[in-house]
Parts: structure tokens; sequence; C-alpha cells
């Protein structure tokens, strides 16, 4: 059972972990123990909906992981231009929303397939606007992907959390877009805590309508410290290191892996077994993401 304590001490650990940057992980297996935090943190998270709901978890997990940010940043609201303002809020938001979404989603289907259908969202961000025949290959391959997962003769897959999914892509295109926008006028830490602050705003009121809140204990708001200390604290300090010394193409590249990584982790942890169709979908996202980052212009 976690006592206040040891929570509280877990928390500021964290935040020491977050400022000192000066641990030696080499890029690429920084960016691989990222996506495998991620994926973990997302089989906590399933576990914990029974107890507290989608919207409960998505709660606690932004809500603990904007406490952290804003502790180890201390962004001073105060000094934000107007400018910066119309961008941080709205990626904020996004931010938030994506990512309660995606809990709908996971709650329905398996979270390899949630991320395989969610990563259509970065991979059109990356070759929108192109006019090369090899990016519409790419695109064909996803689209190949996203017909294999269809559940045209498979009823056991449910259609809601599909559109969840495809959702919570969306959202997350809008979140890589407007980070786009705000790193080139604002801090990066500075941003992603002001905006995990709206984000935390924006999901509160889903966690308490909800009434998942209600059922939380101390053993349960404990998990949900880890989730977001995996989803979100770990491996954010995790790709900033890599960022700082891989070429963005490297590290698309390792990123396309998500689908993968959360099919793995859905297996080993929640016994989520994937068909032969779905696993193919899989791999075809994968490979469409990759391929696509591989032969991307600079």
């Amino acid at each position: 059972m976690f006592q206040t304590a040891e929570i509280i001490d877990f928390i500021f650990c964290n935040i020491i972990f977050m400022k000192n940057r000066e641990f030696n992980l080499p890029p690429v297996p920084a960016v691989l123990l990222a996506i495998i935090s991620v994926q973990c943190g997302a089989a906590i998270a399933k576990t914990l909906f029974p107890a507290i709901g989608a919207a409960g978890t998505a709660s606690i997990r932004i809500g603990v992981s904007a406490l952290i940010l804003l502790l180890a940043y201390r962004p001073n609201l105060k000094a934000i231009t107007p400018a910066q303002w119309k961008i941080v809020i709205p990626y904020g938001l996004s931010l938030g929303a994506m990512n309660l979404i995606f809990y709908f989603a996971i709650e329905r289907i398996p979270i390899g397939l949630a991320v395989t259908l969610e990563f259509m969202g970065p991979l059109l961000v990356a070759i929108i606007g192109s006019k090369r025949l090899i990016d519409y290959c790419w695109v064909l391959l996803a689209a190949m992907g996203i017909v294999l997962i269809a559940p045209w003769t498979n009823d056991r897959l449910d259609i809601l959390g599909v559109v969840f999914a495809l959702l919570a892509g969306a959202l997350w295109a809008a979140y890589i877009v407007l980070g786009g926008k705000i790193s080139k006028i604002m801090n990066g830490g500075q941003a992603v805590s002001t905006g995990m602050l709206f984000a935390a705003i924006l999901i509160l009121p889903f966690g308490f309508l909800e009434n998942g809140l209600a059922n939380l204990t101390p053993k349960l708001f404990g998990m949900g410290i880890a989730l977001a200390l995996l989803s979100s604290a770990i491996p954010f300090t995790l790709e900033m290191k890599a960022l700082g010394q891989l070429p963005p193409r490297t590290f698309s590249i390792l990123m396309s892996l998500e689908p993968a990584a959360a099919s793995i982790c859905g297996f080993i942890f929640l016994q989520e077994n994937l068909s032969f169709y779905e696993i193919l979908a899989v791999l075809c996202v994968v490979i469409a993401s990759a391929g696509s980052t591989l032969t991307a212009k600079k």
C-alpha cells in the first residue's frame, strides 16, 4: 500500500531525474526504452479501467504528469505572450483529448490495434502535401493495414473502439502540428508543462463525471503515479535526450516501432492475442511509417 509520504518522495525523485539529463544512456536505447515505457504504461492503464474507468485513469495520468512537469520546469505563466497563448492552449487541449480518446479506444480494442490505428495520424502528417508516387505507395500500404483490421468478417472487434483510435490519431496529428509551431516560439520544457496544465483542466471533469475517481484508493493512486511516470514523465525525458543526439529521420524510424511494441506489451501483460490478419495490419503500418521516413525529403 502506498503511503502519502512515499508518494511525495516518488514524485520528487522523478523531478530530480527529469532535471538531471546527464545520465549516460545512448540515444538509440533511450528511444527504445521510451517506447517500452509508454506501452507498459498503457498496459497498466488498462488494468485500472475496471476500478476507475478510462476517464478516471486518464485524469490520474494527466493530472500527476502535469504536477510533475510543473514542479520540474516551473513555467512563468505571467511571462507567456498572447502569441504563445494562442498556440500553447490548443496544443495542451489536443494533448489531453488525444490521451482521453485513446484510453476510450483501448478500453474496447487491444492496445496493439489501437496504436496501429492511431499511428495513421502522424503518418499522414509526415507525407501530407507530397506529390511523389512513393509516398502514395506508403499511404496505400497503411490503408491496407486498416482494411485488414476492419471487422468485415470479425464481429469481436468493437467498431466504436476503432473509431476512437482513429480519432485519437487525428488529435495526435494536430498535436504534432501545434507542437512544431510552439517549439519555435517557446522553450520546450515551458511549453510542455504549460500545455499539460491545460490537458489536465480538460480531462479532470470527465474523471469526476464518470465517478471513477470516487473509487480511488491509495493502492490505485500509487498505480496511477506509476502510469504517469511510465507514460509521460520518463519517456519525455528519454526522448528529449535522444532528440539532442539523433537525426530526426533516425528518431522517426525508431518511433515507427510503436505499434509492434504495443502489440507485444498487450500480449505479455494483458494476454491480448491478435489474429493473423491483425498482425499483418500492424506490420503494414510499421513498414509504411518507417518507409515514409526513409524516403522523405530532408
